[in-house]
């Protein structure tokens, strides 16, 4: 008995419950709750920065070959555009088989609201999304958490410290140590994740209210459905085509994604996911390469929700598209898709952008899906963490970087409860 109260599945599981039985019964704890939740995920934020710029560059000075390093994040960008692509294609046939939004009637949403999101999405240029990789200031970089001109940086410093040899070994070795330090923190943090994971739910319940899910319960349904879908089928036959089971790491990693259900935030488990991730047979380097990377790039439930919300507004509002205009949607979501980041919130953004460049309704039609948005974030945010492990351990794979013995020991039930206990 003991055991499973002292175990963090059961204790995230039971501050979900709590999360949203006070949601339903105590709204006014709301804001509280979402206090509750913010101090979680800035807790992992604060060491977010740091673990990925540590575990880069410890990743390639011990690699120190830069062409090595460019294969390794072009197979990655290729993987992920490919995947990504599939996820917004799938998203367009089951809105277009489901038509979740055919007859629904809903209240016309809150659009003082969307002002907000539709100006932050005005503010995204696209062309510029590649040049802001390169940091103007790296310490600012660390500040904001801009995770991508971290990544470039750490890159750069990880091909300068293996390019120094033997004198460069003093440092390797403090920043190993560092790294450790980092992840010693984490384990500490990941401790209060069921309070934090209670919070971000209760919050929900309450601001929103399960009523608010009545009217959109079609479009819900179809997101989720999609959503296991693209797990369960492609991401399956991905996984089966590199020879590993999708069942194995999922209950690996089922403390995670309840973390994310609880959470509605990918980012709340990113530093744990790359420690699980070298533990489960990947090489550090291509851990710290394609995980870091996959959160801007590899967004699947994101692109999947993106897709069946535009077809969902165009069915509601009773606007026909032609093939050709679905395939205009395809490739716009293709690049804007790109543009969201693993924090809730991000989705709306790129939604209110996506139909600011497509132009075939106004940009406060979204505002109907203020109130729903948030529930559908867990289906995008677990979606997006499994898409992104599976990506690390296809490339891994791809580049000989994957130890089956250690993955082999990983997946046995009681190394995953000791792994549990060590990483918590």
């Amino acid at each position: 008995m003991k055991s499973i109260l002292s175990n963090l599945t059961f204790q995230v599981l039971v501050a979900i419950t709590l999360g949203v039985i006070v949601g339903v019964y105590f709204p006014g704890f709301a804001p509280s709750a979402e206090l509750i939740s913010k101090c979680f995920i800035n807790l992992i934020s604060m060491l977010i920065a740091p673990i990925i710029f540590f575990t880069i560059v410890l990743g390639i000075a011990h690699m120190g070959d830069m062409k090595r390093v460019g294969r390794v994040g072009g197979k990655a960008l290729l993987y992920f555009e490919i995947v990504t692509t599939a996820a917004i294609a799938i998203g367009l046939l089951v809105a277009n088989i489901l038509k979740p939004g055919v007859g629904v009637k809903v209240p016309e949403g809150d659009v003082t609201k969307i002002a907000k999101y539709a100006e932050q999405a005005g503010e995204i240029k696209w062309l510029e999304f590649v040049t802001h990789i390169i940091p103007k200031n790296i310490f600012e970089a660390f500040s904001k958490g801009e995770i991508l001109q971290i990544l470039f940086f750490a890159i750069l410093f990880g091909y300068g410290l293996s390019k120094l040899g033997t004198p460069g070994q003093s440092l390797l070795g403090t920043f190993d140590k560092i790294s450790k330090v980092l992840f010693n923190m984490m384990k500490v943090v990941m401790r209060v994740a069921p309070i934090g994971a209670f919070g971000g739910m209760a919050f929900s319940i309450g601001t929103y209210g399960i009523g608010t899910l009545k009217p959109m319960a079609s479009l819900m349904g179809s997101v989720y459905l999609t959503c296991f879908l693209f797990i369960f089928v492609v991401l399956n036959l991905i996984c089966r085509f590199y020879k590993f089971s999708l069942w194995a790491y999922l209950k690996y990693i089922r403390q995670e994604i309840l973390i994310v259900l609880g959470t509605s935030s990918s980012e709340s488990v990113l530093p744990s996911m790359m420690r699980k991730m070298e533990d489960i047979g990947c090489d550090k380097s291509v851990v710290g390469l394609v995980i870091p990377t996959g959160y801007s790039f590899n967004l699947d439930g994101t692109s999947i929700y993106l897709a069946m919300a535009v077809i969902f507004l165009t069915q509601v509002f009773n606007i026909d598209l032609s093939l050709g205009e679905q395939i205009s949607i395809m490739a716009v979501l293709m690049v804007t898709s790109k543009g969201a980041a693993g924090v809730t919130g991000s989705g709306f953004i790129v939604l209110a952008s996506t139909l600011t460049a497509l132009k075939i309704m106004p940009v406060e039609h979204i505002a109907i899906l203020l109130g729903v948005d948030r529930f559908m974030s867990e289906a995008r945010a677990i979606t997006n963490m499994i898409g992104n492990g599976i990506a690390t351990i296809v490339i891994a794979k791809s580049e000989n970087e994957f130890d089956e013995e250690k993955y082999q020991n990983a997946i046995r039930p009681l190394a995953i409860e000791k792994a549990e206990e060590d990483h918590f």
